[in-house]
């Protein structure tokens, strides 16, 4: 079954590019113009990756992605015409898994759009074992989801991703470098603050006191690692 790409972008001459160059890679695409018909065309349908604008009319991007990634962990690529980091990184903290500024060169989408599903097909086939526990918490590998006692915790793809590598390596210390080169897979041009971003949300999500943690700690100017150790 092809892959299904939902495009949201309000021009139409980048809508028309993206959805001629998908297309010809035998993906099937489908479009909305603006934040109120992209949410309404998601719930409704069947996607396996959304391309989204940041700069929409009704509702912008960021909120769009925030509403998906209440309900969903289906890999978000945000598209921005600004340049500032902190719209990038707003884009990431709200559950984005990536981002690209226009103007981009869509050999570069298309190879973004493969290395996550490629991650995607990696890791269901590296899953040999379906759920690790650690301590009150489970993580199921088939699913992909994540609780705590009875509590289950919403976590984006790349958030679920960098907390499967942490159990399955404890004690191991991860630089920056090492997480960008691990979990996005290619020769990433963001700025090494995209990995504190989600570490700081993943603590949140799994921690309870993000300031005292308890599974993930700071190697104070290597990089990061998980323990389970009281």
């Amino acid at each position: 079954m092809a892959s299904r790409i939902l495009i949201v972008d309000d021009e139409p001459l980048i809508v028309k590019g993206l959805r001629y160059s998908l297309e010809q890679d035998s993906y099937e695409t489908d479009y909305a113009q603006d934040g109120e018909e992209a949410l309404e065309k998601f719930f409704q349908g069947r996607y396996d990756l959304v391309l989204l604008d940041v700069m929409l009319p009704k509702i912008d991007g960021i909120e769009v992605c925030q509403r998906i990634r209440e309900k969903s962990t289906v890999p978000i690529i945000m598209l921005t015409a600004k340049g500032e980091d902190m719209d990038k990184i707003l884009g990431l903290e709200y559950g984005a898994d990536d981002y690209m500024t226009k103007p981009f060169n869509i050999l570069e989408v298309k190879a973004r759009i493969k290395t996550i599903f490629r991650r995607t097909a990696m890791l269901a086939k590296e899953n040999t074992q379906s759920v690790l526990t650690v301590r009150d918490m489970k993580i199921n590998l088939n699913n992909r989801s994540v609780t705590i006692g009875s509590k289950e915790i919403n976590l984006t793809a790349k958030e679920f991703d960098l907390l499967q590598l942490f159990v399955a390596n404890r004690g191991k210390v991860f630089s920056r470098e090492n997480l960008l080169e691990t979990i996005w897979k290619y020769d990433y041009l963001g700025d090494l603050r995209t990995v504190d971003v989600h570490i700081r949300r993943l603590r949140e999500k799994i921690e309870k006191n993000p300031a005292q943690p308890e599974f993930i700690f700071t190697k104070w100017g290597v990089g990061y690692y998980f323990t389970d150790k009281d």
